[in-house]
């Protein structure tokens, strides 16, 4: 049984990727920060070993290793958990910028840096890293959010390089429009404003999105490295 760890977890794509592991055969473990109620649900219902901490605090991974060490340790790893918000830029105060970076940038590092050398030992392993379409074509009144998402693809990109020849593959999912908690927050007006630029003429699911991690995380992307795969509808990037 191959172990899965999914930061982000509680809610949204996380959640969703959870469940289609648990529900595949993987013994899951994921990590949330606030949603504690979402977490025990979730965790009852599929069986998925919860763990609150702050993904970008060395102090909180170091202790969620040492406990996923005590089950075999992460043979995948989903680098979900991220943030986001609208702002002019001159309205983004230093405050929003670290947070932005700490969350999505810091927390995958973070995550990563405890898990990967037991991956380099093993000669095995998948990380996959959720990005943003954004973070491909930028976006007007998010800059920090759409600066955040392409860091992420250049981390994957350089990762993927350095960790081809311990057979260990590093990609990337690009997700477009997607219908999470992360978007609650747009008007039926910015909704359907959105949709009507997808030629798919609707807004992608978490299920679709885990879809993709899944496929990734697969046998059947044994050979595939460095990638960042598109979901969003056929939206021109």
């Amino acid at each position: 049984m191959k172990n899965v760890l999914v930061t982000g977890g509680s809610r949204g794509i996380g959640a969703e990727c959870v469940r289609m592991f648990s529900e595949r055969g993987y013994r899951v473990f994921f990590i949330y920060k606030n949603s504690e109620e979402k977490a025990k649900k979730l965790s009852d219902e599929t069986g998925a070993l919860a763990f609150c901490g702050d993904i970008s605090s060395f102090d909180d991974i170091s202790k969620i290793y040492g406990e996923i060490k005590k089950h075999g340790g992460a043979d995948i790893i989903v680098n979900n958990a991220g943030i986001s918000q609208i702002k002019v830029f001159q309205d983004i105060t230093e405050e929003d910028w670290d947070r932005m970076f700490d969350v999505n940038i810091k927390g995958m590092y973070v995550v990563t840096h405890f898990f990967v050398d037991d991956m380099i030992r093993l000669k095995k392993g998948r990380i996959i890293n959720i990005s943003s379409m954004w973070g491909e074509t930028g976006a007007s009144c998010e800059v920090h959010y759409s600066a955040s998402k392409a860091a992420v693809i250049g981390f994957t990109k350089a990762l993927a390089k350095e960790l081809a020849p311990s057979g260990i593959t590093v990609n990337c999912v690009s997700p477009g429009i997607i219908d999470t908690d992360m978007n609650s927050e747009l008007t039926d007006a910015e909704k359907k404003e959105f949709i009507e630029e997808i030629p798919m003429c609707r807004m992608g699911t978490a299920a679709e999105t885990a879809e993709a991690v899944f496929y990734l995380a697969s046998e059947a992307a044994g050979y595939v490295t460095g990638a960042v795969l598109p979901v969003n509808g056929g939206t021109v990037i």
